[in-house]
């Protein structure tokens, strides 16, 4: 998986500090709006949050990636202009067989990559393989898992990738055999994880079995979304412009998107205020209010189908004790954090799956503070006494620090235990977590898809994005009962299970759930979406 612009004008040192007294004015955006009858803006500039890990969509893991990813590559599918519906991509249409194994896409003849070559379904058949390579460690690897010999494949168990289930009967028809019937597929497949790469650019610069290669570097890449990579200047600015070889080049309305990275917070909500960004990833809690009440039309919080939690290493004592884990679990007030802390309309997570029209957990973290105090004792620090020194890793960002100091301080004087804190920037934090390199890690689950599925697989012994140590064979069992259900409430019902054991054994702390809080220059379209995903092609600027 892991937010109008309204400047202060006429103030001393505006745009640069909130101050008390100064006089509200007309947003910059509409400052420099343009007169009657003129065109829109074609021009965005957008708060990215962090710089991302890398653009290859078959390595990176990121929201912030995923921006990038999005504008630059396309999948089989895509998102369509309501944000909540599924239009074709690559492919212009596909047929399903009754008994839902068997997917056959029928690629556009007019998709090419940004070179100008056509693009092929031998093209999503080599990705596929080089996104399954062992050797290539891809964390995504096992959302291709459903297909007939994926798995052996990317274990290592299977050589011979002609007997995986993906299969080109000639250049513009993919097959894919699967498993099991896969009812959430096609949702999946907006997910970057499915995206072809132009392998004789990979291949060029030594990136088929290996990630960091030179081919994402602007001079290089090669994609085949509604944009092009045109400059990459590391925690500056990612640029991209309007392809000229998309195959659906005359629907996409910008020309040019500046993704800007900005750890702080604050200084990002200082460029929007100063009319450097018409959107910012987040706000700073501490704004939130004066958003709400005096710049309304800038103000944006959306759902957000996903969940703000702690990893817990359980390879490390004193937290490889279950009793340990439900004692931290039990202590925290997530009451209070959403509603002091927090302040955006997020809800308190005692479940790790956030509810939604398809599935509610009746699974729950239950206990009090007496509880936990037990268990902390029972565990062999009774009143705190003698626990030994953990840390919470966060990445950098105002506002995970607020948390983290929140639940340090709850920590503190309900159970007397002492709990250091440690930041890193992304690179380093995405690290930290994947070799376990911490104690607790500040972590946040935003679905690939909108489909329970994808806050469940994630648990299985050595998943990729597991980077909790956990390993519990019950899951895995159900997990795979799961995909072979029969029905749909037989699938739901064994999620029930698997939230289940997660509550219970807590190898992750769910805090809460997440609502999007951002600020937009009111004039630019860009609708609501359960996962804040998009086609690029679909944002533009109103007159």
């Amino acid at each position: 998986m892991l937010l109008p612009r309204s400047p202060w004008l006429g103030c001393a040192i505006a745009g640069i500090f909130w101050l008390a007294g100064c006089a509200k004015s007309e947003p910059k955006a509409d400052a420099g709006a343009p007169t009657a009858g003129a065109a829109p803006r074609t021009v965005l500039n957008y708060g990215n949050g962090t710089e991302p890990q890398d653009i290859d969509p078959q390595v990176v893991t990121g929201v912030p990636e995923n921006k990038i990813v999005n504008a630059l590559f396309e999948g089989l599918v895509a998102e369509g202009p309501t944000g909540s519906d599924t239009v074709g991509g690559v492919a212009e249409r596909w047929e399903i067989t009754p008994d839902g194994r068997v997917y056959t896409f029928f690629l556009r003849t007019t998709a090419k990559w940004s070179n100008g070559d056509p693009i092929t379904a031998q093209d999503f058949v080599a990705s596929y393989r080089r996104m399954l390579t062992p050797s290539l460690g891809a964390e995504y690897a096992y959302k291709l898992h459903h297909v007939v010999g994926a798995e052996a494949y990317n274990k290592g168990e299977l050589k011979d990738f002609t007997q995986v289930g993906f299969a080109a009967p000639d250049a513009h028809t993919l097959r894919i055999t699967l498993k099991h019937r896969t009812p959430f597929l096609i949702e999946a497949m907006k997910h970057y994880s499915w995206f072809p790469v132009h392998l004789p650019t990979v291949e060029k610069f030594g990136g088929l079995a290996r990630k960091g290669s030179a081919w994402t570097r602007p001079e290089n890449l090669v994609g085949n979304g509604p944009f092009v990579l045109k400059e990459w200047r590391p925690n500056q600015r990612i640029v991209v412009s309007r392809s000229a070889t998309y195959w659906d080049r005359e629907k996409v309305k910008l020309e040019t998107i500046n993704f800007l990275p900005t750890e702080s917070i604050d200084t990002e909500e200082r460029m929007f205020r100063t009319g450097q960004l018409d959107r910012t990833n987040e706000l700073p809690n501490a704004k939130i209010a004066t958003y709400q009440r005096d710049y309304a039309a800038s103000y944006r919080q959306d759902p957000y189908f996903g969940v703000y939690f702690y990893r817990v290493n359980v390879t490390k004592a004193p937290l490889n004790d279950k009793r340990v884990r439900r004692a931290l679990a039990l202590a925290i007030d997530r009451e209070s954090l959403v509603r002091n802390v927090t302040r955006g309309g997020q809800q308190p997570a005692y479940n790790f799956c956030p509810p939604s029209p398809q599935f509610t957990s009746g699974a729950r973290i239950e206990g009090d503070l007496a509880e936990a105090k037990r268990l902390l004792a029972e565990a062999g620090f009774p009143g705190g006494k003698g626990f030994p020194k953990v840390d919470i890793l966060y990445n950098t960002s105002e506002n995970h620090r607020a948390i983290a100091e929140a639940i340090q301080q709850m920590w503190r004087t309900r159970l007397g235990v002492e709990i250091g804190l440690a930041n890193q920037e992304w690179k380093v934090y995405l690290d930290s977590q994947d070799t376990l390199n911490y104690d607790l890690c500040r972590a946040g689950w935003i679905a690939d898809y909108t489909d329970p599925n994808t806050f469940m697989d994630m648990w299985v012994t050595g998943g990729g994005n597991n980077d909790t140590g956990w390993s519990n064979a019950s899951y895995d069992a159900l997990v795979r009962e799961s995909l072979a259900a029969g029905s749909e409430a037989e699938r739901l019902a064994i999620y029930q299970r698997l939230e289940k054991i997660l509550a219970d054994e807590l190898p992750v702390i769910p805090i809460y759930f997440y609502t999007r809080v951002f600020a937009v220059n009111p004039k630019l379209r860009y609708v609501p979406n359960a996962i804040d995903n998009r086609s690029w092609k679909f944002v533009e600027f109103l007159p």
